[in-house]
């Protein structure tokens, strides 16, 4: 795998991010789809409402959001998005898009390091 990053959706595209993707279940505020220059939207593999209202991207809480997460994204929808993803991280760079503040405690980060080992 050519390398999975985790960015913050509202800073300017990278020439080396390869595929970008958001992977957030919400649009992120603020932003439109132009300025975003997204590739796809996989809001399936996005916490659900109620993991990512519990976190509250508090980061004494990352070690159990990150095992909560983990066992989410087992669940048949999300799974088949993880593969989806895993196909495009495949293909060459893969940037995962976050609106998150601390994008090195947020699911996006889960998700690159499970893509990328």
């Amino acid at each position: 795998m050519a390398g999975v990053r985790v960015r913050r959706v509202y800073e300017e595209p990278a020439g080396d991010d390869g595929t970008r993707v958001l992977v957030d279940r919400v649009w992120p505020r603020g932003l439109s789809k132009a300025a975003a220059r997204l590739d796809e939207w996989c809001k399936q593999v996005a916490p659900s409402t109620e993991l990512r209202r519990w976190y509250g991207h508090d980061p004494d809480r990352f070690a159990e959001f990150r095992h909560r997460y983990l066992a989410e994204l087992e669940e048949p929808e999300r799974a088949e998005a993880l593969e989806g993803l895993r196909r495009l991280a495949g293909d060459g760079p893969l940037t995962l898009l976050t609106a998150t503040a601390r994008a090195d405690i947020s699911h996006a980060a889960v998700l690159a390091g499970l893509l990328d080992a």
